[in-house]
């Protein structure tokens, strides 16, 4: 107990110690170093600090060996890191400056949910509805937390409203963009006639077809939600994580949607610092 009481005194002297400028100096890095973290979590950042940290260790390894040539060497590499590390993450860097430079500074610090999620999901499943019954072929991608600026630079950018007439129109036979899928990022129609990576899986099912595979290399590649409907015989599936679950009606796909695109049952979790408010705030409540 008195081990304790001494941390508390000690603790309680180091607060009365910080000033309001240091508490700014203190919630500026948090900040940065929380967006440092989200950026990384998008982008599939970890493999590339696992990475990193192998060339480290190899690095101290050297030189505790005293391999002077291989030492010179990864030195050398280690120098370029810094701007490695700038071109692989060059489309998140580029977003983000360009929300700083448009002032949209919400976009730094999350943006809430604008409660337009169940229509975009209504929309969607009215679409497919649609499609299924008269056996016509999609691909629709929903954005989770990593970004998809790659593929969606495969496919022509729309920027537009989620609405089931819009996509049965992408998806008509005849259409130029039916080919490809559809992404859908932050409750808007990002882009249409994109190239989703195929399936490296050698166990799926030989009736599957391209998109098929396609949607589930895509749930594969990241933490995406791809909605599919097959053109021979107008069943609905979903991948995620690379499964796939067929078979679906729409009320169903409905479902499924919501339970993962809106978790809480009212709107999708906020991105950013106001969505890790939210979370503690819940939490502790």
């Amino acid at each position: 107990m008195e081990i304790i009481k001494e941390i508390i005194q000690n603790l309680s002297r180091y607060v009365t110690l910080i000033s309001v400028k240091d508490g700014l100096d203190i919630l500026i890095m948090t900040v940065v170093v929380y967006k440092l973290i989200e950026l990384l979590r998008k982008s599939n950042g970890v493999r590339v600090l696992k990475g990193i940290a192998v060339l480290l260790a190899v690095s101290w390894v050297v030189e505790l060996l005293e391999f002077h040539m291989v030492s010179f060497v990864l030195a050398n590499t280690m120098q370029l890191g810094l701007l490695a590390l700038v071109v692989v993450f060059q489309p998140e860097l580029r977003r983000m400056l360009e929300q700083m430079g448009s002032g949209k500074l919400t976009g730094l610090l999350g943006r809430e949910s604008q409660g337009h999620w169940e229509s975009v999901i209504m929309q969607t499943v009215g679409a497919c509805g649609t499609l299924s019954w008269r056996r016509e072929g999609a691909l629709i991608v929903f954005e989770r937390r990593t970004l998809l600026d790659d593929v969606v630079k495969t496919g022509t950018l729309l920027n537009a409203e989620v609405t089931a007439e819009l996509l049965k129109n992408i998806f008509f036979p005849k259409a130029p963009l039916h080919d490809g899928a559809v992404i859908i990022r932050e409750g808007r129609l990002a882009a249409a006639g994109c190239m989703l990576p195929l399936s490296g899986n050698q166990n799926l099912s030989r009736d599957l077809g391209m998109r098929h595979r396609a949607g589930i290399g895509m749930s594969e590649n990241s933490d995406a939600l791809v909605v599919v409907v097959s053109e021979e015989s107008g069943s609905i599936s979903v991948a995620d994580g690379g499964m796939l679950k067929r078979h679906l009606d729409p009320e169903t796909l409905g479902l499924l949607l919501k339970q993962e695109m809106m978790p809480s049952g009212e709107e999708i979790p906020a991105r950013g610092m106001s969505g890790l408010w939210r979370r503690l705030t819940r939490k502790n409540g």
